[in-house]
């Protein structure tokens, strides 16, 4: 055996004996199991809830699809049709509404584009109604516009112009600063600089997230109904209060299959508009 084969021998032989150190003990994983653990078993024993009733939701749940699938009739289809697209109506004339509110305010919730104190007071306006369910805004604003879609309308507006200005502000505070410094160099005003240097940049992405948005609030018109904002909710609270299994069954049909076909189509153009046109 030569030297080198023992002294690569010798090595490997200190290696297999050498102790391995032990991993530090990690308390604040420790400490965020412990306190997740805590919260989840707080809200279980604070919520009165019957939880012995759970194992037969699923049983339960299977006799009321039975009932529905089995009353099902062709000739409610036109009904959940023209509910759906009042949901559907109103989706859109609620985003339509929060684009309108939330684009010049997320402008002025811009760090990039705004003073301190704007983004400031702008950022805390936009928080105002992130905060209410559209459900809340829909619950106050029945007694103003009555039962029906105007209500739910304006509910959605208000309700997304919160989440769309957010968003659509941390959007632009991450565009490229090139075309801003080019445009100052050339001697753009303010207002010229955004015009040119800022929204062709950010547009795709914000009409995008509109679009994103728009899917959302199909899925939030159609709670409102049951509110009495109109739309396919009002249909299902109804046909579900005086036991009309077929016609419910029915609506749910066309509300999974409409919000199915929107969301394609909502997302491929979303896809287009983000990567531009195909070469």
């Amino acid at each position: 055996m030569t030297g080198a084969q023992q002294t690569r021998r010798a090595a490997d032989e200190r290696l297999r004996r050498a102790v391995r150190p032990e991993k530090p003990f990690n308390w604040f994983r420790l400490v965020v199991t412990v306190a997740v653990v805590a919260g989840f078993l707080l809200a279980t024993s604070t919520v009165d809830a019957h939880w012995g009733r759970l194992p037969e939701a699923p049983a339960q749940l299977w006799n009321i699809l039975g009932l529905m699938i089995g009353e099902l009739a062709l000739a409610d289809l036109p009904d959940a049709l023209a509910s759906m697209w009042e949901s559907v109506a109103i989706a859109w004339l609620g985003t339509m509404i929060a684009a309108v509110l939330s684009f010049p305010l997320a402008f002025l919730a811009a760090r990039n584009i705004a003073g301190p104190g704007t983004v400031v007071v702008t950022r805390q306006l936009l928080n105002i109604p992130r905060a209410i369910p559209e459900i809340i805004f829909a619950v106050a604003l029945i007694p103003i516009f009555g039962l029906g879609p105007l209500a739910g309308t304006v509910a959605i507006g208000l309700s997304s112009t919160g989440t769309i200005g957010k968003l659509s502000a941390e959007i632009i505070e991450g565009c490229e600063r090139g075309p801003i410094e080019a445009a100052d160099a050339a001697g753009a005003s303010k207002p010229q600089r955004v015009r040119w240097a800022v929204i062709p940049q950010v547009m795709p992405e914000i009409v995008a997230f509109w679009l994103y948005r728009f899917e959302i609030n199909i899925r939030a018109s159609a709670v409102l109904g049951v509110v009495g904002a109109g739309g396919i909710g009002t249909m299902l609270q109804q046909s579900i209060e005086f036991r009309q299994w077929g016609q419910a069954g029915m609506a749910l049909i066309v509300v999974i299959v409409v919000t199915i076909v929107i969301d394609a189509a909502s997302g491929a153009i979303r896809r287009r508009i983000i990567r531009g046109p195909s070469s």
